[in-house]
C-alpha cells in the first residue's frame, strides 16, 4: 500500500460520511458550526443523532471479523469483511466515539465531531496486544522494545485494577509504540488528536509519539499502578522529528470515557528519547498543543457532481508529514478542526493507497471557521462508473443487496436495488484491478469472488449471480403470517452466554430502521448436534412482549453446528401466548444462522 502522509500528525481526524448515504444537499455554509472553536472548553453534554460505518483490519491488513463495535448505546459486530454500520444513535456532538474490541488486540478507538443528520466513515487498524516482557513485582525492572520504547516499574508498585489489592508475582507487559512518523498513524492511533489541557480547554495536538501499555497478572487479571506510585515511560523520537522536538513536552493520556486526550504531566528530552513519569496506564502521548478552528469543503467534478469516498489530506505548507485526513461523503463534503493562523495545503487523493494527488491547493486560516466551498476537480480525474445487474439463484433480480469491492487493501460497499447496481469509484491508475462480491440479503446467498479490470469512464460488467455461497448470520421469522428479518448486513446479530449454562441468547438490532428495533431469542444449548432438538425458552421483540408463556413446548431443530467461531443454524415453529390482558396468541416460525461463541 502506498501511503502519502507520515511523521508528526497535528490535524484532527476530519468528519466524513458514507459514500452510499443520501443525507447531504450541495454546498455548505461558509461558517461551520461544528464542534468547539479555538481555546474553549469542550461541550461534552450536547448530543446529536449520528450514523457510522467502517472497515476494521488487523496488523496484516486482513479483515477483522466478529469484532465488537460500541457506538453510543448501540453494540454490533463486524462481518467477514470487517465491515460495520449503525444508524441514528445519539452521541456526544463534540466527541462522538466509536470503540472496537477484539481479543488479542488493544482497543481501536476513533473520535469525531458529529453533525446532525450526517454519517461518519472510518478505517481502523487494530494493534496486536502481545506480551513484550515480564517484571517481577518484588524486584521491579524495565521492559524495552527494539524500537526504543521502554517501561520501568518500581518495586511493589502495582495493584489489581478491579479490587485495588496489592499484587505480587509476575507482571506481564503488553507494550506497543505508535510511531508518529508512520504512514499508519491515522488508522491505529486512538481518538483524533484533540485533547483537553490542564485549563480545561480543547486543543489540537502535534504528536511526537504514543505508547499503548497494559499490565496483567499471572492469572490474566488486569493490573494498574498503585496510588502514589509512578512508572517511567521512555518514548523514542524519530530522527525526522528530532530537530523540531522541544526540550520539554506535555504528556497526555487517552480518556476513553470522553474520547479525548487529557493532559497530565510532562516528559523531558534526553538524547533521542522523551522520558516522563505516569501514574496509570492506558494510551500515552507526547504532544505540543495549539488552538484550532473549524474547516469544511465539498469536492465535486467540473459538472458539479459530488465525488464521494475520496481521501482528503491537509498539511502545513512545506511540511507534508504533518497531516490530517478524512473521506468525503456522498455529497463530497468533508469537515473538521485545523490549526488556526496557519498556511495549509489541501490535497485530494483517489484513496489511501494512491500516491499522486488528483488536486491540491493552499489556503490560510485565521481565528474563525473557514470553508473553501465547492472545489471542482477536472473531469480528467480517474473516475470509473461501474454498472451491472445481480440475480438470485432463480435468476430473478435481487431486490435488496450489496456489492463489496476490494481495491488494493481497502474494501468499499455499494447498494444493489431491484437487481441493478451503479456506482462511481476513483481509481489510482487506469486500468485498475479490483475484486467484486454480490450479496443477496433476502435469500441469504452471495456470489463467488470475481476479478475485474476497471478503466476510466463507463464499465459494464454484466450480470453477477449471488448463488452458492451462504452469507454470514441471519434471523428470519413470521408472526401470524407476517414476515420479518434481520441480516448481518446491515443489522447487528449478537450471541451471548447467559447465566444459565448452555443457554443461547441471540439479540438482533436493526440499523436499517432504528437502533432500538430489536428482538431476542433464547433456547437451550445442551448436547447440541446436527439433527438434535433444543427447547425454546423465549422469543420476544416489538411484536411479542417479554410477558409470555409457551404452553406447548416448542423445539428448535438444529440443522448446522460448527466449531466455536463457526455457525449454529436451526428453525422452529409453534405458538407463544402473552400473559397480558386478553392473552393474545402468536403463531411463530423462525429460521436462523448465528456464530457460536461456546
Amino acid at each position: 500500500m502506498n501511503k502519502f502522509y507520515s511523521k508528526k500528525t497535528f490535524l484532527s481526524l476530519l468528519l466524513v460520511a458514507l459514500f452510499w448515504s443520501t443525507f447531504f444537499n450541495g454546498c455548505k455554509k461558509t461558517d461551520s458550526n461544528t464542534g468547539t472553536s479555538t481555546s474553549a472548553p469542550p461541550d461534552l453534554t450536547t448530543k446529536v443523532s449520528s450514523s457510522i460505518s467502517g472497515f476494521i483490519t488487523d496488523e496484516n491488513n486482513a479483515a477483522v471479523t466478529n469484532a465488537t463495535v460500541q457506538f453510543g448505546t448501540a453494540t454490533l459486530t463486524t462481518d467477514k469483511y470487517g465491515y460495520f454500520e449503525v444508524k441514528n444513535v445519539d452521541v456526544i456532538k463534540d466527541a462522538a466515539t466509536v470503540t472496537v474490541t477484539k481479543a488479542g488486540y488493544f482497543k481501536g478507538i476513533k473520535t469525531y465531531i458529529a453533525e446532525a443528520g450526517k454519517s461518519a466513515f472510518f478505517r481502523i487498524k487494530l494493534i496486536p496486544k502481545t506480551t513484550a516482557g515480564t517484571i517481577n513485582s518484588g524486584a521491579g525492572g524495565t521492559v524495552r522494545l527494539t524500537n526504543g520504547l521502554s517501561v520501568t516499574l518500581p518495586v511493589n508498585a502495582v495493584v489489581n485494577a478491579t479490587s485495588n489489592a496489592a499484587y505480587t508475582g509476575t507482571i506481564n507487559l503488553a507494550v506497543y509504540w505508535i510511531n508518529p512518523a508512520s504512514a499508519e498513524l491515522p488508522s491505529v492511533m486512538p481518538g483524533d488528536l484533540r485533547g483537553i489541557n490542564t485549563a480545561g480547554n480543547m486543543q489540537l495536538l502535534t504528536t511526537y509519539g504514543m505508547a499503548a501499555v497494559e499490565l496483567t497478572g499471572s492469572g490474566g487479571e488486569l493490573l494498574q499502578m498503585a496510588t502514589g506510585k509512578t512508572a517511567t515511560l521512555s518514548f523514542p523520537i524519530p530522527t525526522a522529528l528530532s530537530s523540531s522536538a522541544p526540550a520539554s513536552i506535555p504528556l497526555w493520556y487517552f480518556d476513553e470515557a470522553k474520547g479525548l486526550w487529557q493532559q497530565e504531566g510532562s516528559a523531558t528530552k534526553s538524547g533521542n528519547n522523551y522520558i516522563g513519569e505516569v501514574s496509570h496506564f492506558s494510551f500515552w502521548n507526547c504532544d505540543v498543543p495549539q488552538d484550532l478552528v473549524q474547516f469544511n469543503c465539498t469536492i465535486a467534478d467540473t459538472n458539479g457532481q459530488p465525488i464521494s469516498q475520496v481521501f482528503v489530506k491537509i498539511s502545513r505548507v512545506n511540511d507534508p508529514s504533518s497531516a490530517g485526513y478524512g473521506y468525503t461523503d456522498s455529497s463530497g463534503y468533508v469537515a473538521g478542526p485545523v490549526p488556526k493562523n496557519s498556511q495549509l495545503l489541501l490535497e485530494v487523493f483517489s484513496s489511501t493507497y494512491c500516491s499522486t494527488p488528483l488536486y491540491s491547493q493552499t489556503f490560510t486560516t485565521a481565528n474563525t471557521s473557514i470553508s473553501l466551498g465547492t472545489i471542482k476537480i477536472s473531469s480528467t480525474i480517474l473516475k470509473a462508473t461501474v454498472t451491472g445487474t445481480a440475480t438470485t439463484c432463480a435468476n430473478l433480480p435481487i431486490p435488496t443487496g450489496f456489492i463489496i469491492v476490494k481495491a488494493g487493501f481497502e474494501c468499499f460497499r455499494y447498494p444493489i436495488l431491484n437487481g441493478a447496481f451503479n456506482f462511481n469509484i476513483v481509481l489510482c491508475s487506469s486500468p485498475s484491478n479490483i475484486s467484486i462480491v454480490a450479496e443477496d440479503v433476502l435469500n441469504l446467498q452471495q456470489s463467488n469472488v470475481a476479478a475485474y479490470s476497471l478503466k476510466v469512464g463507463n464499465n459494464t460488467i454484466g450480470n453477477i449471480q449471488a448463488c452458492g455461497v451462504s452469507p454470514q448470520e441471519h434471523l428470519t421469522y413470521t408472526i401470524n403470517g407476517t414476515p420479518y428479518s434481520f441480516f448481518k448486513l446491515p443489522d447487528s446479530i449478537r450471541t451471548y452466554i447467559t447465566g444459565v449454562p448452555n443457554r443461547y441468547f441471540v439479540e438482533c438490532i436493526s440499523s436499517s430502521i432504528n437502533s432500538y428495533n430489536n428482538m431476542e431469542l433464547f433456547f437451550e444449548g445442551g448436547n447440541m448436534s446436527v439433527g438434535s432438538q433444543q427447547a425454546l425458552v423465549a422469543f420476544r421483540g416489538l411484536q411479542i412482549s417479554a410477558n409470555q408463556v409457551i404452553n406447548t413446548p416448542i423445539w428448535v431443530k438444529i440443522t448446522e453446528y460448527g466449531s466455536i467461531g463457526q455457525f449454529v443454524a436451526g428453525n422452529f415453529a409453534g405458538v407463544i401466548t402473552e400473559t397480558t390482558p386478553g392473552n393474545p396468541s402468536f403463531n411463530v416460525t423462525c429460521n436462523f444462522r448465528i456464530k457460536r461463541i461456546f
